[in-house]
C-alpha cells in the first residue's frame, strides 16, 4: 500500500508507528521464502541416517581431526569439521521434538548413538597408537566447557535450522554452524581421554559436546514450532 498516495484520505492512512511495526515484520519475517515442510522434514529425516556413506565419511572426518588435534593443526581440525556428517542426527531430534513424532526421535536418537560410539571408538584407537601423547593447546581447549560454548551451539543451531528452511538453501551457512558448534573435537578429545587414561579431559570433553548437541536441538526445536510446522 502507498502510505502517501494522496488519493487515500487522511484519516485511513496507516500512523507512523503501524508503519514501521509494518516494516519490521516485512524484514524479519520467515514466512515468505518458506520451502515445503515435508521437504525439510524428509531431508533431515535423511540425515539422521548413519550407514554407508555417512558412516565411512565419519571415520574419516574423526582420523582427521584426531590428527589435526594430535599435531595442533587448526587449519586440519576445521576441515574435519566440515567433513562431519554429526549434526544430522542432532537436529533430528529438536525437529522431532518440535512436530511429536516419536519415530524420528528413536531413529536420532539411535543413530546418534551409533555416531558417537564409532566416534570414541575411532579417536581412542588412533591415540593409542600415535606417536604423539602431548596435549596441545588445541586439544586442551576441548576439555573445559564454558557457558560461552553453549551460546555458539545455541545460535549456531538457530542459524542452521532457519538457513536449512528456506527454499532457495543459503549454502554457506551449514559450513559455518559444523565450524562454530565444533561438535567433531571434543569427541576426539574424549578419545584422547580414554587412550590416555585421563578420565578428566574425556568427561570435560564429553560434556562440551553434550551440551553443544543439546543447544542445537534446543535451537531446531524453537525454530521448527516458531514456524507451525505440523
Amino acid at each position: 500500500m502507498i502510505v502517501n498516495d494522496p488519493k487515500i484520505p487522511r484519516k485511513n492512512r496507516p500512523d507512523p508507528l503501524t508503519r514501521f511495526s509494518s516494516m519490521i515484520r516485512e524484514r524479519f519475517s520467515l514466512e515468505e521464502d518458506k520451502a515445503d515442510e515435508t521437504g525439510i522434514i524428509q531431508s533431515i529425516s535423511k540425515g539422521t541416517e548413519f550407514k554407508r556413506v555417512n558412516l565411512w565419511t565419519l571415520i574419516f572426518a574423526i582420523f582427521i581431526a584426531s590428527i589435526g588435534l594430535n599435531v595442533n593443526s587448526t587449519a586440519v581440525i576445521i576441515g574435519a569439521m566440515l567433513i562431519s556428517p554429526l549434526m544430522g542426527p542432532i537436529m533430528g531430534i529438536g525437529l522431532g521434538i518440535g512436530i511429536n513424532d516419536l519415530t524420528m526421535i528413536q531413529q536420532a536418537l539411535k543413530n546418534l548413538s551409533i555416531a558417537v560410539f564409532i566416534s570414541l571408538l575411532t579417536s581412542t584407537v588412533y591415540f593409542f597408537i600415535s606417536p604423539l601423547h602431548i596435549a596441545q593447546s588445541e586439544l586442551l581447549a576441548r576439555t573445559s566447557p564454558t557457558v560461552w560454548d553453549a551460546f555458539i551451539a545455541f545460535f549456531g543451531g538457530l542459524a542452521g535450522i532457519v538457513a536449512g528452511s528456506r527454499r532457495d538453501k543459503v549454502t554457506n551457512v551449514i559450513p559455518g554452524v559444523a565450524i562454530a558448534t565444533a561438535l567433531m573435537p571434543p569427541l576426539c578429545t574424549a578419545g584422547y581421554g580414554l587412550a590416555t587414561g585421563n578420565l578428566y579431559y574425556f568427561a570435560g570433553a564429553f560434556y562440551l559436546f553434550l551440551i553443544n548437541s543439546i543447544c542445537i536441538s534446543l535451537a531446531t526445536f524453537l525454530i521448527v514450532r516458531f514456524l507451525s510446522y505440523h
